[in-house]
């Protein structure tokens, strides 16, 4: 009998970190991808059919269930960290909140020209007294 190459047992390995690290070099660059990893969840599902699908046809089952549950362990790991770990960071203290009054402050508007927030709330703008300023805040880096 010969024995044949289990590709899916060891393309699920390999997969296994691709979708680890992935997130973290290229995902995370992005609000889509970044606050719920919906494309390296998908990743590991595949991952894990093709480890299940290389365990089920080992001629080895002790090689391939280490290898399987190795790829396993890297899953368990990432949604640990992305659903339990990531809760577990501490508020910002002096953060505002919804309906609190904001901080007199002074930034670039698009044409970069300097504002204040006492020129937005007291200057008409296109005719029209102004009613207020939203402030978005957005989570993240540049």
């Amino acid at each position: 009998m010969t024995r044949r190459w289990n590709w899916p047992l060891w393309l699920g390995l390999v997969l296994c970190p691709i979708a680890f690290l992935t997130y973290f070099f290229v995902f995370i660059r992005y609000p889509i991808t970044r606050d719920v990893p919906w494309v390296n969840y998908i990743l590991f599902a595949f991952a894990l059919i093709l480890l299940g699908v290389g365990v089920r046809r080992a001629q080895r089952k002790a090689v391939a269930v280490i290898v399987g549950v190795i790829g396993l362990a890297v899953v368990v790991f990432f949604a640990f960290f992305n659903l339990v770990a990531v809760r577990q960071l501490p508020k910002a203290g002096g953060a505002p909140h919804v309906g609190d009054k904001a901080p007199p402050f002074a930034m670039l508007d698009t044409e970069k020209r300097q504002v204040t927030l006492q020129q937005l709330l007291t200057e008409p703008v296109a005719g029209h007294a102004p009613k207020g300023v939203l402030l978005v805040f957005y989570r993240g880096y540049w």
